[in-house]
């Protein structure tokens, strides 16, 4: 198949980080950039869906950390949209923890089991530092063993409540947290970021360097170069390649890397652990669950930790859309994402009942995104221990040559959230204009190292035909006006 022309970057994904990035080099003048999706719209893991009537985010939902001194950048850009969003406020969630008889755990009992597990997770936390500086603490904390110690314990770690650690998105941006509740859904921030680069017309991408449907299965790269395949037999050439992939497909077999990446690169980016995050909808012909005040969230205790344990209802985003959302994580998430609808449908009204009785309806429909099993994500975003290796994040972001990596799993201080993966974005494409800058200084400090010499002798060869002339028949002017025709042709 024949190969188009060799462009200056290629981007691979079009996700917040590929988009962000792209649109960056297209600023900075470099416009014969190629941009290669594998699925057939951009967006990546910001992914809406019509369900019955409602959209839907499978993906990312919300925009985290709102309200501080300093302005969140994706917030920004809603909030320049008009996208629509609705406050969450999860501090209540935990006054609503249902037993599986269907009874609220009394208020001061849930209070205090949330207090010991914040405490039981502090020392965690500073075990976890002393033993990086080398000392020696006695663990004193305990395990969570009712339902009611489980729910916390997983609401807790599962859902970052900001109350364990310093979470930096929080102490940067603020603490409050919006749900995107807009109809033309969270990618709409996407679309309108292509279009300040990319040709569209009435809301798509016409431009012929969005490629989509290009599964990247081979990266070569040298001094020169990059050449990228894909799995339909396309070849594409590039000075440079920035490489948006998320953390898990990058520990996939998908893409491979001719030489292979150093040891030092995948040894990093395998000791990065994944979370998996999957929101399951449930529609029904009314609703059945309280919908005032402060019970947006609520909580099922369960003897097995995180089975169908956090709930929302989506009145405040969608009033009368008669839907539930309830989330489940990495263990859970990957057995769900292997059977059937219909059993997950099973064991959710399964759930409901317990907590609100046998005479509550149907659910009408479900919808289970599947995050893991997705070649092109294998995952939902990346997962840093507490005390997490800044080198080990270093060496993830890293370049390795004319390959670059972005994405959240490259933002220090911001993984795991959208602004991380937009902030990298721009980050690792401000690193690649920067490098081709540099190149071009070398370039041409070469070539004026390389004819300096001969200019040299073009000078020297002038002045010894003006000593001469008299030598000759041709006049002296015609001799000096010669010579420097034959320099002006060489330079």
């Amino acid at each position: 198949m024949d190969s188009p022309r060799r462009s200056s970057v290629i981007v691979v994904g079009a996700g917040i980080s590929g988009i962000s990035a792209a649109k960056v080099l297209a600023e900075n003048g470099i416009e014969d950039l190629v941009i290669l999706e594998a699925t057939d719209r951009i967006g990546g893991r910001i992914r809406k869906e019509n369900f019955d009537g409602v959209c839907v985010e499978l993906g990312a939902g919300w925009i985290a950390g709102v309200g501080g001194k300093e302005a969140n950048p994706v917030w920004e850009l809603a909030a320049n949209l008009g996208l629509r969003t609705c406050f969450s406020d999860y501090s209540n969630a935990r006054y609503n923890i249902y037993d599986r008889s269907g009874k609220i755990f009394p208020s001061g009992l849930a209070a205090d089991s949330y207090k010991k597990a914040v405490e039981s997770a502090m020392e965690k936390l500073r075990k976890l530092q002393a033993n990086q500086a080398g000392e020696l603490i006695e663990p004193t904390w305990c395990t969570p063993k009712t339902p009611i110690e489980l729910a916390i314990d997983f609401i807790l770690h599962d859902f970052e409540m900001a109350e364990v650690e310093p979470i930096s998105t929080f102490v940067d941006f603020g603490e409050r947290e919006f749900l995107v509740a807009d109809e033309r859904g969270y990618d709409y921030l996407l679309y309108k970021m292509a279009e300040e680069f990319l040709l569209t017309s009435e809301g798509k991408i016409l431009d012929t360097r969005l490629k989509l449907n290009e599964v990247v299965r081979e990266v070569q790269h040298s001094r020169n170069g990059v050449i990228v395949k894909t799995e339909d037999g396309r070849i594409y050439e590039a000075n440079y390649v920035i490489m948006s992939a998320s953390i898990g497909v990058l520990q996939s077999n998908l893409i491979s890397f001719s030489p292979p990446l150093p040891r030092w690169k995948t040894e990093a980016i395998e000791k990065c652990a994944v979370m998996v995050y999957t929101k399951i909808f449930l529609k029904f012909p009314y609703k059945f669950w309280p919908c005032g005040p402060e019970k947006e969230f609520f909580i099922y205790a369960h003897e097995r930790r995180g089975y169908y344990t956090f709930w929302q209802h989506m009145e405040n985003a969608y009033p009368g859309s008669n839907t539930l959302v309830v989330t489940l994580t990495n263990g859970e998430s990957k057995r769900v994402e292997a059977q059937s609808d219909e059993e997950t449908m099973k064991e959710a009204m399964g759930v409901l009942r317990d907590m609100f009785g046998t005479d509550i309806p149907d659910a009408t429909d479900i919808l289970v995104p599947r995050w893991y099993t997705n070649r092109f994500q294998r995952g939902c975003y990346s997962d840093y221990p507490m005390i997490s290796n800044n080198h080990e994040i270093q060496k993830i972001k890293a370049p390795v040559g004319r390959v670059f990596f972005t994405g959240e799993h490259t933002s220090e201080r911001f993984s795991g959230y959208v602004h991380g993966a937009y902030l990298a974005g721009i980050e690792t494409s401000q690193s690649v204009v920067e490098d081709i800058r540099l190149l071009k200084e070398r370039e041409t400090e070469n070539q004026t190292f390389l004819l300096e010499p001969f200019l040299a002798s073009l000078t020297l060869s002038q002045t010894e035909a003006v000593s001469n002339m008299h030598k000759c028949d041709i006049p002296a002017q015609l001799c000096i006006s010669s010579n420097l025709g034959l320099s002006e042709a060489i330079l």
